[in-house]
This record gives structure tokens, sequence and C-alpha cells, in this order.
């Protein structure tokens, strides 16, 4: 396909697909797309083993990471605190909130012999920054930030390194300020999306977008798991796709069963746009968790980092027992977006990639016999 987006990324489809599996990043690559791997949970000693994997998989064919360094966070004047010293921040009040709901909904508590973990992810300049260092030792061809502009020094030192830079925009003077700062590529990402995402649709999103920062090329992300949707982002102005919902019920995603089985069953209403597992607005299946977080009667969600650390604890021993347990079962959540109401069979991730492919080409062909 004739996109410069397939130019800049070396990709014959402009299909992105971002996944936390590494499996699933290598099968959309070895099919023409291009796979990105999100390693924001990744130490980078585990991003290291992820990338080296993936090289020895794909040879030369190209493929991305996605970190996260929030415009806006506790400790980020500092570039990003250490755990010990970002517990102080965390108020009683939720800590015992959060011990409730387990003990409410009969969650068993974790093996006594599981060594402790912070829950402290690499959001921050100095997170990113570590596996910045692990992903220029290796070839990916691009790096996407995912909530605000890379820092200046990510992007030069990105650059210096000969990777194209992405950053995702929920409006447009966020997508302004990603150009200036000098990004490649921008992502419009819109209310749709799973995951972080702002509050204007994909459909208004990426036309103001592209009239933005015109000639920067933009993709379009937020409602996307078709060729006819793909059809519909080129048709606003984008020149490919960003996605990343899809991808949860391939075969090769290692999404959790109960959560795959959840998926499958879910409808385009059955979401919610929640900050009670990372601290910012995330769209994610409707559970009793986020029921409960959201609730006017709790004690509100922290901000980000502070309610991922405050949670981590209790989303591991919710995710280590929703198979036999009915409280956990209840309580298990994802991130996904509303296209969930159509990601209603197990395919894998090739045959994804071919079946918006197809889909897009008969798209076009049908649109130009209405010109004719």
């Amino acid at each position: 396909m004739q996109s410069r987006i397939c130019d800049m990324l070396g990709m014959e489809y402009p299909i992105l697909a971002f996944s936390h599996q590494r499996d699933v990043v290598a099968a959309v690559s070895k099919a023409g797309g291009l796979g990105v791997l999100g390693a924001v949970a990744l130490s980078p000693e585990a991003l290291d083993v992820e990338l080296s994997w993936l090289e020895e998989q794909l040879g030369e064919t190209p493929y991305g990471i996605d970190v996260i360094v929030p415009a806006h966070y506790i400790g980020d004047e500092q570039g990003g605190l250490e755990a010990s010293d970002l517990e102080a921040f965390i108020p009683q009040e939720q800590r015992d909130f959060v011990k409730e709901l387990l003990e409410r909904y009969s969650v068993p508590e974790l093996p006594q012999d599981r060594e402790a973990s912070s829950g402290l992810l690499s959001w921050s300049a100095k997170g990113a920054a570590s596996l910045l260092d692990v992903a220029l030792q290796h070839h990916p061809r691009l790096i996407a930030n995912a909530l605000g502009s890379p820092p200046p020094d990510m992007i030069k030192r990105a650059h210096d390194g000969g990777l194209i830079v992405a950053a995702l925009a929920g409006r447009p003077e966020h997508a302004v300020k990603h150009l200036k700062a000098g990004v490649d590529i921008v992502v419009a990402q819109g209310y749709e999306a799973g995951g972080h995402t702002g509050e204007i649709s994909t459909m208004v999103l990426v036309p103001q977008v592209v009239d933005a920062v015109s000639p920067t090329p933009v993709l379009a992300a937020g409602g996307i798991a078709s060729g006819r949707q793909m059809a519909a982002a080129m048709a606003l102005g984008a020149e490919g796709v960003w996605t990343g919902s899809v991808w949860l019920t391939t075969e090769e995603a290692e999404t959790h069963p109960v959560v795959k089985e959840k998926f499958i069953a879910a409808t385009s209403s059955d979401t919610v746009r929640s900050r009670s597992i990372t601290g910012k607005p995330a769209r994610q299946l409707k559970s009793a968790w986020n029921q409960a977080w959201d609730s006017p009667d709790g004690p509100g969600p922290l901000g980000m980092p502070l309610q991922t650390m405050l949670v981590s604890e209790a989303q591991l021993r919710i995710s280590r027992a929703a198979a036999t347990s009915p409280g956990a079962r209840d309580l298990i959540t994802y991130f996904v977006g509303q296209v969930v109401g159509q990601m209603n069979q197990v395919k894998p991730a090739r045959r994804v990639v071919l079946d918006i492919i197809e889909e897009y080409a008969d798209t076009l062909a049908r649109m130009a016999k209405q010109l004719d």
C-alpha cells in the first residue's frame, strides 16, 4: 500500500498494533503491519529479554516500543521519585478501602513466599530513559509515548539512534505540542479507545489533528478493528491506524482467560473511563472494581503513579483468583475500547491483519463504484 507511514516505518500495511505481548507484536509485524511492544510494565532487564526475542523472531522486519511519560504526575519535577519516597503520599483511607473491597468479595491472600513488589511502573522520565537505554542497544524502528509529549532528551536520543518518534494526542492542542517538541508521527486517539483516553471522539478528533499538524503524518486510534473503520480513518485524513483492543482476543494474546471470556461476551456499552487502576482516566471493561472506586461513597482514586502502587497487589490477587473465586471474577477488569463489541471470536493475529486489509480494499472498491 502507498502510505508515508509505510515508507517511514518499512512495513507493508499502515496498521500499527500496540500490545503488551511479544507474540502479538511479532505476529503483526510478520503479517505486514508494525507490532508495538508496550514496555511500561517491564524493567530494563526484562525489556532486553523481550527485544532480543523479538529480533530473533523478526530479523530485519521492523517493530516498535511504547513507553509512558505523562505530562504531569507526582514527582515529575524530579523526573520520577523512588517507590520508598512515594509511599508516604498514599493515605490510610485508600489503603483501608482496598482492604475492605477485597474482603467484601472474598479474594484470597497471595502466597506468603511471594516476593513483594512496589507496584511502581516505568512511567516517569527516569524510567523511560532506562528503557530507552535498552532500546538503543537493539533495533526498534519506532518509539511512542502514550501520555504527553516525550521529554526533549528522549526525542534527541531516539533521533540520534535512528528511531522514529510518535506521541498520542487526545486533543488538537496536545498534537501541536507534540509537533513543537519534535515528534515525527502524531497518533490522534479518540474517546472510544481502550486505556488512557481524552473526551473527543475519533470521528471528530482525527480531522482536527490532521489540520493542526499538517504535513506531519497522523495515525488514527480509537474504535478501529475492521477494514471499514480503517477506511473511515483514512478518509478523515489519517495515513494509518493505531490499534490495540482488537489484539486482546487473538490466539497469541496472553489475556487472562476470564478477561478474554468477558471481552468476547461484552457489548460496546460494557466499558467505562475510570481512574481506578492508573490514577488517570483509562477506558476498561465495567466490573465491580471500577464501580466501587467510582462510587460517590468511596474515597476516590489517587493520582498517577500512586493509584497503581496502591492497587497493584490487589490486582494481582484478583487475577490469581479469578478462575476459581466468584468475587474475584466480579472484580477483574482490563483496559479495552468500545470496539470490544466486535471482538466476539478468537483469531490468529495474522488473520486479523489480513481481514482488516481485505475489508479495507473491498470498502474502497465499493466507494469507488458510488463515484461512478
